[in-house]
């Protein structure tokens, strides 16, 4: 668990650096603004009308861009797999602050994740951000979105690299002022330096944190489509895998559904992945097979998605349940394919 790894009690007033360069007024740009201040006094009340119309439009614009952000499209992945330690959650009391993420503990070594597509920002001790310690990644996320990755062992990427959904960026450690091995994860919106509780923030993009099955909702897009629409293809649905979880696709998902007495909804997620997935082990071939390379790859296996589960299959499988502390068998069982999807 974190013993630093604080935010101030209003997180919003902390300063930081903000992603990319220094986003200020140059002196020609503030006497630009005074000057347009000056002329916005002489504006009729005729044009303040369409300033104020236009304002109202964006704000409108920006609500729904908020919206869309948090729809559980499958954008996000699980960042780490293991344990919620006693005292380790968002806002817990760190002297005269509160604790500014999620913390997440498995042994050194265990595999850490991007939550999401985006660019490496930071990478350094503490990451740059006041009341941090240890080896430390942030992610920018577009949309004034980032992710904080703490008390890191290794770095797998490099400062500016472009990384994506559930891409591995690094190992778990315990660099810092840590009481044991675990990855310290803050989600940050807004503006980086604003952080808000990563578990909540995840489970409105379907990601459960604590590890349980992922939610994917009609619209979604992306690598967990393809491995839903291969896993539907083996269930005798002549679907196209091309990552668009559109009317078709949802289609299909409802009739299964249907087939299994499920809730008719169209979202995958906890009742209908266990019974969508399929066992598998060396020698198996298909479209469930392709799901699972397709799964594997997300996590940066590099496979070829040939439907064939060979040597070289086995050992991504093997791999992967390793540097995620599951038993490593090789066989792909709801355990695996759970952490695969999440």
């Amino acid at each position: 668990m974190c013993r630093s790894c604080a935010t101030t009690t209003a997180p919003a007033d902390t300063p930081v650096a903000a992603e990319g360069p220094i986003q200020g007024l140059s002196r020609r740009g503030l006497l630009a603004g005074l000057g347009l201040g000056v002329l916005a006094v002489n504006l009729s009340a005729g044009a303040s009308t369409a300033a104020a119309s236009t304002a109202a439009e964006a704000e409108t614009k920006t609500a729904t861009t908020a919206a869309a952000a948090a729809a559980k499209n499958g954008a996000w992945a699980n960042p780490a797999r293991g344990r919620f330690p006693a005292g380790g959650h968002y806002g817990a009391p760190r002297g005269g602050a509160s604790h500014a993420g999620q913390d997440v503990s498995n042994s050194t070594g265990t595999a850490v994740y991007a939550a999401a597509a985006g660019t490496v920002v930071r990478r350094s001790w503490g990451g740059g951000l006041p009341g941090r310690t240890g080896n430390a990644l942030v992610i920018a996320h577009g949309n004034n979105q980032y992710t904080y990755y703490g008390h890191l062992n290794a770095y797998r990427v490099t400062l500016n690299a472009r990384v994506s959904a559930g891409q591995r960026i690094a190992d778990m450690g315990a660099t810092g002022n840590v009481t044991g091995p675990h990855l310290h994860f803050e989600t940050h919106s807004g503006r980086l330096g604003a952080t808000v509780n990563p578990v909540g923030f995840l489970a409105a993009r379907g990601v459960d944190l604590a590890g349980g099955w992922s939610r994917i909702d009609p619209g979604a897009s992306g690598a967990t489509v393809v491995v839903i629409q291969h896993l539907m293809n083996r269930r005798g649905h002549g679907l196209v895998a091309d990552g668009q979880y559109g009317s078709v696709s949802v289609e299909a998902v409802k009739r299964f559904q249907r087939s299994k007495g499920l809730a008719a909804d169209g979202q995958v997620g906890p009742a209908t992945w266990p019974v969508l997935v399929h066992t598998l082990r060396q020698g198996a071939g298909g479209s469930h097979v392709r799901a699972l390379q397709t799964a594997l790859n997300r996590r940066s296996a590099r496979l070829t998605v040939d439907g064939g589960f060979g040597s070289v299959t086995t050992n991504a499988v093997r791999a992967y349940q390793s540097v995620n502390r599951l038993v490593v068998d090789g066989v792909a069982g709801p355990v695996t394919w759970r952490a695969l999807t999440g």
